[in-house]
This record gives structure tokens, sequence and C-alpha cells, in this order.
């Protein structure tokens, strides 16, 4: 069974930073992709960034290329998502979501590629 935990989200103001992180545990833990979604109150669960496991090829949605970057330890099982330059937009709940082992014909940014899911974690831009 594959449980994914996030940290890293919090309240911080207009153009700062935040680092998130997602540990994936689970006896013999393997994925083909690794990705970031987000979700503000009222709205669907969109796609944020996403990174392949063995080749660690990173795909971005328009809304956090040049602000954020996805990465991961491959060692440890953990995905990072680093955020700069938050904008009170980017307040929501922020997901982490890891795909099956050998699923490598399932699009990166698609909702439904994703088998495993985190609680989420709270970030909140505000002044």
């Amino acid at each position: 069974q594959v449980q994914l935990v996030e940290s890293g989200g919090g309240l911080v103001q207009p153009g700062g930073s935040l680092r998130l992180s997602c540990a994936a545990s689970g006896r013999s833990f393997s994925t083909y992709a690794m990705a970031w979604f987000r979700q503000a109150p009222g709205k669907e669960r969109t796609f944020v960034g996403g990174i392949t496991w063995s080749d660690n090829k990173a795909y971005y949605a328009d809304l956090a290329k040049g602000r954020f970057t996805i990465s991961r330890d491959h060692a440890k099982n953990v995905v990072h998502l680093q955020m700069n330059t938050l904008e009170l937009e980017d307040t929501a709940v922020y997901y982490c979501a890891a795909t099956s082992p050998g699923d490598y014909y399932r699009p990166i940014s698609v909702r439904a590629s994703y088998d495993y899911w985190g609680q989420g974690t709270q970030v909140t831009v505000s002044s």
C-alpha cells in the first residue's frame, strides 16, 4: 500500500516562497511519475507540475512556469515543489500524487493518471 504524506504548507506573503515536500512510503515503492495538483475553494483540482521518476523529466502547468520547480530525490522517495514569487491566486490545498509503476502511456498532467494521493497541505498567500 502506497502512502503519500505532504509537508511544508503554511501562510506566506505575496512574493514569498514555500517549499512543499511529499514523502512516499510503502513496500518497494515504485512509480512512473509523481505530481502536484492544487485545489482552491469551489474550484476543480488542477495540475501544477509533474516529474517522471526514472529519467527526471519535469512538466509544468502554465501557472507554474518560471515560478515553481519540481524535483525528486529518488533515493529517499521524496518529491519537492519549490514555489517562488507566490501570488494570492496560489492559495489552495496542494496535493501530491503518484502513478502506478509502468503507466508510461498516461499523460502527466491528467488527474485520472494518478492512483495514489496524499491528504493535502494548505498554502495560503495573504498580506
